[in-house]
This record gives C-alpha cells, sequence and structure tokens, in this order.
C-alpha cells in the first residue's frame, strides 16, 4: 500500500514482518506543462535532474548524478539522465538505486533533490512527484507529490536517514534554486 507523503512526515522503511528494505529506488518523473502563447498551448522541453547527496556527521562525502552515476562504494546508482521528461507518462523519469544493506556504516543520511538543469522554473512543469519504492519486489512505498509551481528551479525532495538499526523516510519539498546539486548545498544543511 503506497502512503502519499506531506511535507514534513516520515516513514519507517521497515517491513510490515519486522525485517528491514534491502534495496530501495527513488523516482522522479515530470511533465512539461503547457504554456498558452499567440498560436495555441505549447509545450517546451524541462531538463530536471536528480541527484542523491551522502553524508556522514553532517559533511558530504560522496554525491550521485548524472555526471557521477554510482557512489565510490556502488551502494547508489543513478540509472541516467533524461533531459525532457514525460516519457514514462506518471512512471519514473530518472530513478536512483540505493542498495540499504551495502551503504557504509558511516553514511547517515541520503539527501534527494531535483533541479532544473536548464533554468526553468517549476512553473513550467507539472505532475512532478518522487517516490519511493521496493526494489525487491517492485511495490510502490511512498509518493511525495512535489508541489508549487514556483519560481524556483530546484527542490530538496527527502531524505533517507538512519533510525535505530533501520532506516527511516522524510519527505521534505523544500523550494530552492540551483542548477546543480553543488549549487543546493545551502539549503540542504539546515536540513540534516
Amino acid at each position: 500500500m503506497t502512503v502519499n507523503m506531506t511535507k514534513g512526515q516520515a516513514i519507517s522503511l521497515q517491513k510490515n514482518d519486522g525485517g528491514s528494505l534491502t534495496a530501495v529506488r527513488m523516482g522522479l518523473g515530470w511533465q512539461a506543462a503547457p504554456r498558452r502563447g499567440l498560436f495555441g498551448s505549447r509545450t517546451r522541453e524541462i531538463d530536471l535532474d536528480a541527484s542523491a547527496v551522502l553524508f556522514a556527521d553532517k559533511q558530504p562525502v560522496d554525491v550521485v548524478f548524472f555526471r557521477h552515476l554510482v557512489s565510490d562504494d556502488g551502494s547508489v546508482r543513478h540509472t541516467g539522465d533524461n533531459l525532457v521528461g514525460g516519457v514514462g507518462q506518471g512512471g519514473d523519469d530518472e530513478a536512483i538505486l540505493v542498495d540499504l544493506a551495502r551503504i557504509p556504516v558511516h553514511i547517515d543520511q541520503i539527501v534527494f533533490t531535483v533541479n532544473s538543469f536548464t533554468g526553468q522554473t517549476f512553473q513550467e512543469v507539472q505532475n512532478a512527484f518522487c517516490r519511493l519504492v521496493d526494489e525487491t519486489n517492485g511495490q510502490e512505498l511512498a509518493r511525495y507529490t512535489l508541489a508549487g509551481g514556483g519560481q524556483y528551479t530546484a527542490q530538496i525532495m527527502a531524505k533517507v536517514h538512519r533510525s535505530g538499526s533501520g532506516w527511516t523516510m522524510t519527505a521534505l519539498g523544500n523550494p530552492a534554486n540551483g542548477r546543480t546539486f553543488q549549487d543546493l548545498m545551502p539549503s540542504i544543511l539546515p536540513l540534516l
């Protein structure tokens, strides 16, 4: 059963049977919003990019994004860059796979971001979401709709963080500005 998350909501990544999830996929989907023009409505391609920043004691130690598809330890993997969105028509346009069992013990948080590499604001995006999927069986666990449509070029979507012996996901949904994850670091750090 999918949990439709709200900003700030957290869910445990424990299975119903008490076991822990071992591998999850953070999927990102979006479509370009039609714009009204002199000759009717049209859409412009929008290049959103998903990134995952790995932290150890509030210090960034690795990142996975379109130019670095696999974390140095191999536990986090980006499936590749989608330059236009909407390909899946509701499915994932970009995805980041996380092997929770392989994440080194010093990594305590992974923050997922989305940014408009081409600089368009979220006013030009519609039907944007991130979702967490149990990669072992394909079951969607949680979905967070990236609401807004504001004058910002990025969102800090969610974080997965250690909680006792397991992991917890928290929906963040904080608007920010920046074309890459590096631009977002001043906005990410207060959320750790």
